[in-house]
């Protein structure tokens, strides 16, 4: 691939253990358009669950710039090294950047369906996501490991609506009473 001086490619850096996001912080401050896939995982310790968030590739940030802007990257504390090929920078092309954002939209909904694994029938639930987003109902039954039917009420009837179980949220006491 022939790279244009002028023209701005997605590169991956090499950064220090555990200091991606400060790294991100300091390109954004030089104005490097930068993109740090981050994953949500529930941690557990022995006391509370906790959600964090941590880099989908450890030790690697992607940066979107020109060849005139590698040297100020390399200039930030805590960038190593561009990813290389035959001493040349590595393009990152657009559709394997767009692949990752996807992936983690997906892992996301993944990890919050383990976390909608104490759904039981009967419950209140919200819709999170998609063209019902807000609306309220009563988990029904349980289709699978990714589906539920839930019975949202519309002009006096109760509507079957069957919904991954990714989309929805258990309302707790207090939301319900609030709805």
């Amino acid at each position: 691939m022939m790279v244009e001086k002028d023209k701005k490619y997605w590169y991956a850096i090499y950064v220090r253990s555990r200091s991606e996001k400060k790294v991100v912080a300091q390109l954004e401050d030089i104005g490097i358009e930068v993109f740090l896939p981050l994953i949500t995982r529930i941690k557990q310790w022995s006391d509370r669950k906790k959600k964090v968030e941590e880099p989908l590739f450890k030790s690697y940030v992607f940066v979107h710039s020109t060849i005139k802007q590698h040297i100020p990257i390399l200039n930030v504390y805590g960038v190593i090294k561009f990813v290389t090929f035959e001493h040349q920078a590595v393009v990152v092309p657009e559709n394997q950047i767009v692949a990752i954002k996807r992936y983690i939209d997906d892992f996301d909904e993944k990890e919050r369906e383990l976390t909608n694994a104490e759904l039981q029938v009967g419950d209140m639930v919200r819709i999170t996501n998609g063209p019902m987003q807000g609306l309220i109902g009563r988990l029904q039954s349980v289709k699978d490991k990714r589906q539920i039917i839930v019975y949202i009420e519309a002009v006096g009837q109760y509507i079957p609506v069957s919904i991954p179980r990714t989309k929805v949220e258990r309302l707790n006491e207090a939301q319900q009473k609030q709805e």
